[in-house]
C-alpha cells in the first residue's frame, strides 16, 4: 500500500514576525534586569529616599538596557526580516 501522503510536499508553517513579539533570550534577559532595576529604584524611594541606591538602579537598568542590545547583535535576539 503506497503512502498517501509522499507527493504532497512536507511544508512546516511560517511563523509570521508578529508571532516572535520579543520572544527571545536576549529580550527574556533586559526585562529581568530593568525589572530588578525598578524593584531597587523603588525601595529606594521608600527608604528615605535614599539617592545613591536610587542611581545605582538607573545604572542597573542602563546595563540592562545594553545587555539586552549586545545579546541581540550577538544573534540571541527575534530574527529580523530584510525583506520590506
Amino acid at each position: 500500500m503506497a503512502d498517501q501522503g509522499a507527493d504532497q510536499p512536507a511544508t512546516q508553517p511560517r511563523e509570521e514576525a508578529h508571532d516572535l513579539h520579543g520572544n527571545s533570550p536576549a529580550a527574556w534577559t533586559a526585562v529581568i534586569i530593568v525589572l530588578i532595576a525598578f524593584t531597587v529604584g523603588a525601595i529606594a524611594m521608600v527608604l528615605g529616599p535614599n539617592w545613591l541606591l536610587f542611581w545605582i538602579s538607573v545604572a542597573i537598568a542602563v546595563v540592562g538596557a545594553l545587555t539586552g542590545k549586545v545579546m541581540q547583535l550577538l544573534g540571541f535576539g527575534v530574527p529580523t526580516d530584510d525583506r520590506h
